[in-house]
């Protein structure tokens, strides 16, 4: 695939993304913070990421190695489909039977079970979700799976929309409405994307296949190992607030932290939209022995600019944003705001050269690294959230994200051999030069509304992208002409 190419596909994707996730997160899942308070939205926010942590048995890998594999060989869809869909199943129950047996181990009461249940019902529904995906972006369908990758959160928005802004409930919203919501539009959606796999692949009968399973579980198993290392050191963070702190201020820590990390999460999803794209191209293009040089020096541009954009945006807006966005905490989320948003740079670094590393099988390497992750997420966890509550989880995840992104980078251009000119670093040196005192100083003096404040700063960042070169210019005029 050429970089015009890819350029076309990835702007469909953030496109289709930008309409709907954005509403999502910043509207609805804002509103029903607002609307049951941070104490109810901590606990869900706690128990969502303790489901989230054992997502790995759910998945076993098999995503990532799927999206590879088919990626090189389509002729194994067809051949692998009615096994892997069984296997998902047999996940699925183990699945359910390991998150109950950890919940009772850490002390979940009958609250938290009432939630916990249908959480874990909607993880496995969304795994499913993805696997199918897997599929439909392994062949390259990358229009498709854009449509797919928003379909479930359209969903929840419409569902959610019905039951926040109109009197269809005749009662207070409670916080269990919000997880029914989203089993039924991972139900849905989960029958859409089936309908488009079965489209391409013809469905055999499940069956039992013994070794089929332990072949799949044996090739997929680093996959899954890198799934649950990094799971662990990108979720335990709130995890370790609702455990570590008095159960009078926990969850509303968790609640803080969580008002902070949605931010953070709509900023991942638009990197983590490489990754969907990158992982199959890398897969192809590395077997194939193309070059990659054009491809990482377009997705490097473009996600620098957008991280190191937003976060300085959002760091200079910070009161003004929050104010926007929340009705209490403001000044604690704002502390934990500081350190959380910057993530979104090492975050971006690894969605490129982990997913690299990944499409080229360097997953002994990947494991090694995702070990140092989880030690370094749990000894500043351990030292900082007793004395720095939320904040201090927020300066632990960035230092996280920090050491996985140096040392991914650097194992990627080692293994790989990578030239250091697909950096730009003395263009990306002169933007941050120039990008950094003139928002900053904006934001000083401009007292207006604080969406026309982000509009300017944002359309002020692209002039100067453009002026620095930092945006592909060439890439864009062939993708214009293309």
């Amino acid at each position: 695939m050429k970089s015009r190419d890819f350029v076309f596909n990835i702007a469909i994707l953030i496109f289709l993304n930008l309409l709907v996730k954005p509403f999502w997160i910043l509207g609805v899942d804002v509103a029903v913070q607002n609307r049951v308070g941070a104490a109810a939205y901590g606990l869900y926010f706690a128990i969502f990421n303790f489901t989230y942590i054992f997502n790995v048995v759910l998945d076993m890998g098999i995503t990532n190695f799927n999206n590879r594999n088919i990626a090189r060989y389509n002729i194994l869809l067809s051949k692998h489909l009615s096994g892997i869909i069984s296997l998902k199943l047999l996940l699925g129950l183990g699945y359910m039977l390991l998150t109950f047996v950890v919940a009772l181990c850490i002390g979940y009461d009958s609250l938290h079970f009432k939630l916990l249940f249908w959480m874990a019902i909607n993880q496995f529904l969304n795994s499913f979700i993805l696997y199918l995906r897997s599929n439909v972006s392994a062949l390259l369908m990358f229009k498709t799976d854009s449509v797919l990758s928003v379909l479930d959160r359209l969903l929840m928005i419409v569902i959610c929309g019905i039951l926040l802004w109109t009197n269809v409930l005749r009662t207070d919203f409670k916080i269990e409405y919000f997880v029914y919501a989203q089993t039924a539009s991972y139900v849905i959606a989960m029958l859409v994307a089936l309908v488009v796999v079965f489209s391409k692949a013809k469905l055999q009968k499940l069956h039992w296949n013994k070794a089929f399973f332990l072949m799949i579980l044996k090739k997929s198993f680093p996959f899954a190992l890198l799934y649950l290392l990094m799971a662990f050191y990108n979720r335990i963070d709130s995890v370790m607030i609702e455990r570590l702190l008095p159960c009078e201020i926990s969850t509303v820590q968790a609640g803080v932290y969580a008002s902070a990390f949605r931010l953070l999460d709509a900023l991942t999803m638009i990197a983590y939209l490489f990754s969907v794209i990158l992982l199959p191209l890398f897969s192809k293009m590395l077997k194939d022995k193309e070059d990659l040089g054009g491809i990482l020096r377009a997705a490097f541009s473009l996600l620098f600019f957008f991280s190191v954009t937003a976060v300085t945006i959002l760091l200079a807006f910070r009161i003004p944003v929050l104010e926007l966005l929340y009705d209490a905490h403001i000044a604690e989320s704002a502390g934990v705001f500081t350190f959380l948003i910057p993530c979104i740079i090492p975050i971006s670094l690894t969605y490129i050269y982990g997913t690299l590393l990944t499409a080229n099988g360097s997953m002994k390497l990947l494991n090694l690294s995702a070990v140092i992750g989880i030690v370094v997420n749990l000894l500043v966890n351990f030292i900082l959230i007793p004395r720095l509550q939320a904040r201090g989880a927020a300066i632990a995840s960035l230092s996280t994200q920090s050491v996985m992104a140096v040392i991914q980078t650097v194992i990627a251009f080692r293994v790989l051999k990578l030239p250091l000119r697909d950096i730009p670093f003395v263009r990306c040196l002169i933007y941050m030069a120039l990008l950094i005192p003139c928002t900053l100083v904006f934001a000083r003096f401009y007292t207006g509304n604080v969406l026309i404040a982000l509009a300017i700063s944002a359309l002020f960042a692209c002039l100067i992208a453009l002026a620095t070169g930092l945006m592909p210019l060439k890439i864009l005029k062939e993708f214009r002409r293309g």
